[in-house]
């Protein structure tokens, strides 16, 4: 299970955080080859796969080339780590 922000989300899949819906769909669409626009839920539920899939890809070379300590590397709130 993973958590994303709004932010992150849209930081992974426009480039920047203050994107509008509407640069989110577009922009899933051509990320995904998609025929046409998703929905403005379906571009949603699509982005965080997408920034998911971004954030599994810098976490696999991330650990391919250092070892994270449990004090070094990032925490959700309330403690979590991941």
């Amino acid at each position: 299970m993973s958590e994303y922000t709004a932010l992150q989300m849209k930081k992974a899949v426009v480039g920047h955080g203050q994107a509008r819906k509407e640069q989110v769909q577009a922009m899933v669409a051509r990320l995904l080859a998609l025929p046409g626009e998703p929905g403005k839920d379906a571009a949603d539920a699509l982005g965080p796969a997408i920034c998911h899939a971004h954030a599994g890809a810098s976490f696999a070379a991330l650990s391919r080339t250092t070892t994270l300590s449990p004090r070094s590397h990032a925490q959700y709130r309330k403690g979590r780590t991941y």
